[in-house]
């Protein structure tokens, strides 16, 4: 049975219908060696009040997403074109990764936690706080070659009921971590960086020898970050682009290692270098995030506000695990 619609009769609408705009937008001709100009932007499903955080499944050629608000996540099943609901309640999940076992791991605002959801069907906690405070509300993730989740803990699932449950941060900060799920858990997680405002989106470079973060808070960027020999920490960071309009808030980076991000208008993609190559227009009020799915990689699939789209490209996205 088709997921039912729930998009709020208060849903924003600050940018009227008649701007939106739908399309491939070329900046630099380099963008060409990435997507067909006259690339199809196909819309799979809408209905969300807040679409968020996609994760790809080649198994069975399926995709999942966060619908924050509503407190469920979807299931978009790309041989039927059918979308279901895939579970609900479910503590206001936002951003998904697929590890190397092919197990999903989620960000949770309601639970404070990263979760995993095992073969069996069961969901269990890997971390839920910080020397002993609850963290406040895990927003995106990444599951690095090694096993570790780097994940980034803003406040959006706290400062009110509409995304999670509203209270005080028992924290100094809004930070990013690293998490050992293998180490004892009095070493398992630490913080790789704190001088973020409010960090979201998050990415490695192919080689993942860099560490790139989006900051949707006060600065509204990306920056970039190098990552030390052993993996284990950050240094050097600097401004990769300001993206604009809107800000970046989940991207992900391709096998050549260009970065797609989420904006107002849609996808933008930037050069390893921090140029603007093109875009993806999508006709929604903003767009949170994106994954590379597709059997071979090679199909961006895109949460934009109420629905979900894909496109195809010519690249696949790194750091897949199948």
């Amino acid at each position: 049975m088709t997921a039912e619609p729930r998009t709020f009769p208060t849903h924003r609408t600050e940018t009227p219908q008649e701007e939106l705009r739908e399309g491939i937008e070329v900046i630099d001709d380099r963008f060409l060696d990435l997507i067909d100009a006259d690339a199809r932007i196909e819309k799979h499903y809408t209905g969300c009040e807040w679409a968020e955080g996609p994760v790809y499944f080649p198994e069975g050629d399926y995709v999942l997403w966060s619908d924050i608000p509503n407190n469920r996540m979807l299931k978009y099943d790309a041989g039927s074109g059918d979308t279901t609901v895939f579970r609900e309640p479910c503590n206001n999940t936002n951003g998904h990764y697929r590890d190397q076992q092919g197990r999903l791991v989620s960000c949770e605002h309601a639970a404070n936690r990263i979760s995993r959801t095992e073969a069996d069907g069961a969901v269990v906690t890997l971390v839920d706080k910080w020397q002993g405070n609850r963290l406040n509300s895990p927003n995106d993730l990444v599951v690095k070659s090694d096993g570790t989740i780097w994940f980034t803990d803003p406040p959006y699932g706290i400062l009110s009921d509409r995304e999670g449950n509203q209270r005080d941060s028992e924290l100094d900060g809004n930070f990013t971590y690293r998490l050992d799920p293998e180490s004892p858990e009095k070493d398992a997680l630490s913080i790789v960086d704190d001088t973020g405002d409010r960090p979201n989106g998050l990415a490695f470079s192919p080689d993942e020898k860099l560490f790139y973060l989006a900051d949707t808070g006060e600065p509204r960027n990306i920056n970039v970050f190098d990552v030390s020999d052993d993996g284990k920490t950050l240094s050097n960071k600097r401004l990769f682009a300001e993206v604009r309009p809107g800000a970046p808030d989940g991207f992900r980076v391709d096998e050549p290692g260009n970065i797609w991000t989420s904006a107002r208008d849609g996808v933008q993609c930037y050069s390893p270098g921090g140029e603007l190559l093109g875009k993806i227009l999508i006709p929604e009020q903003a767009t949170a995030n994106l994954v590379f799915g597709g059997r071979d990689g090679r199909r961006i699939y895109i949460c934009g506000d109420t629905s979900l789209y894909s496109v195809r490209v010519k690249v696949a996205g790194s750091h897949r695990y199948w």
